[in-house]
């Protein structure tokens, strides 16, 4: 009977063991899955939000920018910006914002242009302003949308939106072609009520 007893807690004791060993590995076997889980997230989330950045650089990133040389006419431009940035894509391409261009003619005249945006090409040192595009030159205030500034043909085209304002009147138009060599200025439009003409500048104006 003695003997008998000791054989059942001897089982019963095997099966608490046997239990407990049971819960153990059940309930570590859920936890080591769940830390896995939750490190695979983070993980997860982090080379996602890597993956977005790098989606959202542009490039390298500039403050306060300043590009200054020749034309090909020997004229001396002076080009600044708050803000620039590379394009790998388009290496030479600086994309801008806030931008201020001054042009120093031979004839000792300036032209200042500004705008919200704007590109500088540093292989043929074309220009390109937009959105906001304020220009000076001389007694001359200019209004438009778009300009652009070509060195290989020594073209300055204002575009879109354009309002001339001087001493002499106010002048609108589609677009205002400026000859850098010759002096000429071509001022299209295409719309009724707007001019086109050719004028020749003898004075130092718009």
């Amino acid at each position: 009977m003695i003997e008998r007893k000791k054989k059942l807690r001897l089982v019963q004791l095997t099966l608490l063991i046997f239990g407990i060993l049971i819960i153990y590995t059940t309930y570590y076997n859920k936890n080591s899955n769940l830390d896995k889980k939750i490190i695979s997230k983070k993980t997860e989330e982090k080379v996602k939000k890597q993956t977005t950045d790098k989606k959202l650089e542009k490039g390298d990133v500039f403050f306060n920018v300043k590009y200054s040389g020749l034309d090909l006419n020997g004229n001396r431009y002076i080009l600044n910006s708050e803000e620039a940035y590379l394009d790998d894509l388009k290496p030479e391409i600086v994309y801008m914002k806030i931008v201020h261009a001054t042009f120093y003619f031979k004839n000792d005249t300036v032209l200042n242009i500004w705008s919200d945006n704007g590109t500088y090409d540093n292989k043929n040192l074309d220009m390109k302003f937009e959105k906001n595009v304020k220009a000076k030159y001389l007694e001359s205030d200019l209004t438009a949308e778009k300009a652009e500034y070509s060195n290989s043909k020594s073209y300055l085209t204002i575009y879109e939106n354009v309002r001339v304002d001087d001493v002499r009147g106010n002048l609108v138009a589609d677009k205002l072609l400026f000859d850098i060599v010759e002096k000429k200025l071509d001022i299209t439009s295409f719309n009724e009520g707007k001019i086109s003409a050719n004028v020749e500048l003898d004075e130092k104006r718009f």
